[in-house]
């Protein structure tokens, strides 16, 4: 018996798609995933070890700078570039005037299936990106708090860092060219325009 050829091509259709779905969830590149979040959840794994088991204080501090030194680079590098597309860095013109990039990997038809970031990558990429600079912002909070001054320069230093990643890569994604503040007041302006007629319309 001889199928039908749009059989054969609903068949083929559907094993596409599923194999579109297959690429989009898997992660393409496990070691940039695993070290972008291997050296920010040490930092802080070690951070509260050392603040409730005790130690070496100097001992303790160095390890976790290092630690964030390395996620910085490492973030700001490698894992935005090869999970999200994503890109910025510092470069100075030749008058010596010192400029911010904000670089986007724009998404076309003949661009690689090798170089698309997948959703998982993506999830996990905005995930430790966000949640650690908010989990060393509340260090800090308690750390002034509790009076362990000692610490601050420590908790401040992962905010900063972290935070410099997390501001980067939301410029990048947004647009080198947009104004996170300008976007705020074009918001708020729009929805306070909005309630406006909303209540002329109701009146």
């Amino acid at each position: 018996m001889k199928l039908d050829s749009n059989d054969d091509d609903d068949v083929a259709l559907f094993d596409a798609e599923e194999d579109s779905a297959t690429r989009k969830n898997k992660i393409k590149h496990p070691v940039a995933s695993f070290f972008h979040l291997f050296f920010r959840v040490t930092a802080i794994l070690v951070y509260l070890l050392c603040g409730s088991v005790g130690g070496s204080f100097i001992a303790c501090m160095v390890t976790i700078i290092l630690l964030l030194s390395c996620d910085f680079w490492t973030v700001k590098n490698i894992t935005g570039r090869l999970m999200v597309g994503l890109r910025w860095w510092n470069q100075v013109d030749d008058d010596g005037k010192s400029h911010w990039v904000f670089e986007s990997r724009k998404a076309s038809g003949n661009q690689s299936s090798a170089s698309r970031s997948s959703n998982a990558e993506s999830r996990i990429f905005w995930l430790g990106l966000i949640v650690c600079p908010v989990v060393w912002v509340i260090f800090a909070f308690f750390t002034l708090v509790s009076f362990k001054i000692k610490w601050l320069a420590v908790v401040i230093l992962g905010v900063v860092l972290q935070g410099a990643n997390l501001y980067g890569y939301v410029r990048c994604k947004v647009g080198a060219r947009t104004n996170l503040k300008n976007m705020a007041t074009n918001y708020f302006g729009r929805q306070f325009l909005k309630q406006a007629f909303t209540k002329q319309e109701e009146s």
